[in-house]
Order: structure tokens, then C-alpha cells, then sequence
């Protein structure tokens, strides 16, 4: 048994060693038609090859043993004067094109192998980091639940320490949003961060908006709405605008407005949040969407926040295949988000929206 399933893995080379040795006898009973013969047995050799790549002492062996058997036939009908002597050259020429085979078909296999390699690597690497992202979701939130929980429970049994119990539970607050959207960052590289659905922008838009105006004083426009269907993440996307929305808040004053819009382009569409507030410095526009960085660094950390929000606006709108890019506008900052796959309606449809919404204390 062991010997049959030795022949079923090897029927190639089986095969071609039977072929070649039919043309070494043809080459012998018909000299003056040898040459067709001798280069189906390369050929042949070349294509088997290609099939299996033996190993280097294989190969070696197999290379000799074929140049010695052509070579010599060819050799023997020189002598008798039935070929010219310059056929002999035909071996190593044809030695030298399997070479370069063998050398160029050896470094394919090399990158195949260190691509699978690399492949069973990230999935490893992806295994860890779902792992990473179960347990740290765990591990990170169960004390700050804890903690507010006493915290909760003796705010209401002691008066006397009432500011403090306060400023410990904002803190705890603020450690539970900054929890969330690390998290929410280390998500960003997997495949489904996102999960695409068509959108009706107008009324998505005014949602967003209406819901903000609830919890922020501020003077909040709707601006123009290109109206027509957004192919993107409902949930990923509230989070990015929240983001943005979020951010225009913290460098406004309650008297100043904040305005929501959209606008088609011709890959697809700008959704466009611009403010009155104290907009940002020229050189630091390219960076304020990493991670951690501030427009104005002077800001504290409760004032500024901790340089996470527009780094998520950026990875939630790459992750949709689209660009957010922030600049000074003519008075304050207007930050653009460029999303792909969206699908116009004509104006007579539904007309674009224009309203403004001064929300209450």
C-alpha cells in the first residue's frame, strides 16, 4: 500500500519519465529527425516542472541525467556524420532556459509561502486583537461602573462632600467616554467597523441636529441639504457627526451658531459643519485628526477633551472610502466630511432645507 500511494502522489513524474524516455528512443531509431524529439523531452521537462518544483538536489539530478542523455545521442550521430557538430550546443542552451525557469519559478514558490505565512500571521493578530478588545471592554469598564456606583450611593448618604463626590463622578464620566472611543479606534482596521445601508440624508441630517439643539445652547442652522440617498453606516456615521458636533460646542459661545449642511459633489457628498467659534491655526489643520491632538494645545483637558473625537471622525468616514478635512472659514471652523456612494434626487423631488433652531438653556 505504501508503495501505490507512493506512485498516485508521483503520476506526473511517472508520466513524464515515461514520455521522455519514448523520445531518447526515438531520438536513437531516427537520428536525421532526432531535434523533435530532443525538444519535446525539454519541453516536457520544463512543463513538469513547473507542475511540482522539485528540490534543488532533484532538480540537479534530473537536469544531468536529461542533458547527458540528449548530449550523448546528438554526440553519437556527430561522429557518424549523420548531425552537424553544432547541434551540441543545443544542450546547454536549452540547459540554461530551465535553469532560469527553475530560478524564477523557485522564487514564486518563496513568495507564495512567505505570503501564506504573512496571512496565518494577521489572522493570528486578528485573533488577539478580538480577544484584546473582548477583555479590555470587560476589564475597563467593570471599576469605572463600580466606582460610580458608590460614588451614586454616597452622594446621597453625605451632603457635607457633595462637590467632591461631583467632580469624582465627572471624572469617572469622562474616563467612560474615553474608554469607549479607544476602543471604538482599536476597532477601526476590522472589517465590519462598518455595515452600509441607504440613508434618506435630509431627514438623517435634521435628526442630528434637532438632537443636539436639545443639549447645548447654542444657535444651531440647518443649512442646505442636497437631497438623495447616502450609502453608509447609520450608527458610524451619528458617531462621526456627534464627534464634530461635539467639538464645534467646545470652542463656541452659547450666542453663536453652529450649521449643518451637505452638499453633491461629483464622487458623492460633503456633509459640511461649520461654527462662529475660535476656529483653528493654519499649521495645526493637517494634524487635528489624529489622535490626541488639539487645535489649541493651551486648552486643558477638560475644556479640550482628550484629542479623540476627530480622530474617530476620521476613521469612521476612511472606513466608509471618503476624506475629512477641517479649515478656517470666515468666521470660525468648518469641518468637511467627503463621503462616496451617494445618490442624488432631483430638486424637484424634495427641495433642500433651510432652518434655524436657537435651542434652550
Amino acid at each position: 500500500m505504501p508503495a501505490i500511494d507512493s506512485l498516485r502522489r508521483k503520476y506526473v513524474e511517472l508520466a513524464w519519465g515515461l514520455f521522455a524516455a519514448a523520445n531518447l528512443v526515438a531520438m536513437g531509431l531516427w537520428p536525421s529527425w532526432e531535434t523533435i524529439p530532443f525538444h519535446f523531452v525539454w519541453i516536457s521537462l520544463t512543463l513538469t516542472y513547473g507542475f511540482r518544483v522539485w528540490s534543488l538536489r532533484t532538480t540537479a539530478a534530473v537536469l544531468a541525467a536529461v542533458a547527458a542523455g540528449t548530449g550523448s545521442l546528438i554526440l553519437i550521430d556527430a561522429f557518424a556524420g549523420i548531425q552537424l557538430w553544432g547541434e551540441l550546443f543545443e544542450v546547454p542552451l536549452m540547459s540554461a532556459m530551465f535553469v532560469a525557469m527553475v530560478w524564477h519559478a523557485r522564487r514564486r514558490q518563496e513568495a507564495l509561502a512567505t505570503a501564506e505565512r504573512r496571512a496565518a500571521e494577521n489572522e493570528r493578530l486578528l485573533q488577539r486583537h478580538d480577544s484584546f478588545l473582548h477583555d479590555a471592554s470587560h476589564e475597563l469598564r467593570t471599576p469605572v461602573t463600580i466606582a460610580r456606583g458608590h460614588l451614586e450611593l454616597a452622594l446621597g448618604m453625605n451632603g457635607g462632600a457633595r462637590h467632591e463626590l461631583e467632580v469624582a463622578l465627572d471624572e469617572l464620566g469622562r474616563m467612560d467616554r474615553i474608554v469607549e472611543r479607544l476602543l471604538l479606534l482599536a476597532k477601526a482596521d476590522l472589517p465590519d467597523f462598518v455595515v452600509k445601508r441607504a440613508i434618506d440624508l435630509e431627514p438623517f441630517l435634521e435628526d442630528v441636529l434637532c438632537r443636539w439643539s436639545e443639549v447645548a445652547a447654542r444657535v444651531w442652522r440647518l443649512g442646505p441639504v442636497v437631497p438623495g440617498t447616502l450609502s453608509a453606516d447609520p450608527e458610524g456615521l451619528r458617531t462621526a457627526l456627534d464627534a464634530v458636533l461635539e467639538n464645534a460646542v467646545k470652542y463656541t459661545e452659547p450666542n453663536q451658531s453652529i450649521e449643518l449642511a451637505a452638499r453633491a459633489e461629483a464622487d458623492g457628498v460633503v456633509i459640511e459643519v461649520s461654527d462662529q467659534g475660535t476656529g483653528i491655526p493654519p499649521e495645526t489643520s493637517a494634524r487635528i485628526f489624529e489622535r490626541f491632538a488639539r487645535a489649541d494645545p493651551a486648552r486643558t483637558r477638560l475644556s479640550g477633551g482628550a484629542g479623540l473625537g476627530l480622530a474617530i471622525v476620521a476613521a469612521i468616514v476612511k472606513a466608509h472610502g471618503g476624506t475629512a478635512r477641517a479649515a478656517a472659514g470666515s468666521a470660525g471652523t468648518v469641518i468637511e466630511l467627503h463621503l462616496p456612494s451617494f445618490e442624488r434626487r432631483s430638486s424637484s423631488e424634495a427641495p433642500a432645507l433651510a432652518t434655524e433652531r436657537l435651542s434652550g438653556d
